[in-house]
């Protein structure tokens, strides 16, 4: 009897997989990371920091500097990034522009809000901060610090705050549905507390939180549409300079202003429907 040919492919993996399942699932886990991994690079840069070195982003994406240098490379090739030789630095590319105009068309409370938070900022002379749900948590989609303040608060456009830590992350879990804000049946069920804080979130229509270890604090206010929450603007500044009371002139601007917005996007978003082609038509 003929023996079968041995197979090229040896043995199983230890997990049982197929040789070649098991690499293909390698691959895949190794391309994930090379794409957070690029992500995050991109993430480095900020208005307060808008050019980076090469060995600054090594030391911050935590990589050997040949591993950093192509990531940044291929970030170049598709004009993510640009490389300026007279300074030997980093700044965003062209294309991250055509991006942000994508997400403002796809997150049209951006534009409308940018007028309303650029005359809170001039108010108040504090930064303030707009926050969409993702759907686990919020997520920062536009900051105005211009203040003229010798100590500025900064965030950086992008970031995911806490659903549970952050004022922004509060306001979004006393309005939406608990069974929408992963782990807030479960938590509700086990904290009174925090029961009683979602509910003097929405019956103050205010969320204040101050970090000691941070001297930190910040105020957040819902905004509406259709009776929806969809975003949060909030005002971040030190605690010596956003007092703790929900009756203080930063507290009483931030609610006035998110209403506003509330008011002003509900009315943009009824002319985009009624703007809009009827189905098939």
């Amino acid at each position: 009897m003929a023996r079968r040919p041995l197979t090229a492919s040896g043995p199983p993996a230890a997990d049982g997989a197929a040789p070649d399942q098991a690499a293909g699932e390698d691959e895949a886990g190794s391309t994930i990371q090379s794409v957070e991994r690029a992500a995050k690079l991109l993430g480095f840069f900020t208005v307060g920091r808008p050019r980076l070195t090469l060995s600054e982003i090594t030391a911050r994406l935590g990589v050997s500097k040949a591993t950093a240098h192509r990531y940044a490379m291929v970030l170049r090739r598709v004009n993510l990034l640009r490389y300026d030789s007279a300074t030997a630095s980093y700044t965003l590319g062209p294309q991250v522009l055509t991006l942000a105009a994508a997400a403002r068309a796809g997150l049209p409370i951006i534009t409308v809000a940018g007028p309303l938070m650029e005359e809170l900022v001039g108010e108040v002379n504090e930064t303030a901060v707009l926050s969409v749900w993702d759907g686990e948590a919020p997520v920062v989609v536009r900051v105005d610090d211009g203040t003229e303040r010798l100590v500025r608060i900064s965030v950086r456009a992008g970031a995911r705050l806490s659903p549970r830590d952050s004022a922004q992350g509060r306001v979004f879990s006393a309005f939406l549905p608990p069974s929408s804000v992963p782990d807030l049946e479960e938590d509700l069920r086990a904290s009174s507390q925090l029961a009683k804080d979602l509910e003097s979130v929405r019956g103050s229509g205010l969320a204040i939180n101050s970090p000691e270890i941070h001297g930190v604090r910040t105020l957040a206010a819902p905004v509406f549409s259709d009776g929806n929450i969809v975003a949060v603007m909030a005002l971040i500044g030190t605690t010596a300079t956003v007092p703790d009371d929900i009756s203080s002139s930063p507290a009483k601007a931030l609610k006035r202003v998110a209403a506003r917005l509330s008011e002003q996007f509900g009315e943009h978003s009824v002319g985009a429907a009624e703007l809009a082609p009827a189905a098939g038509g």
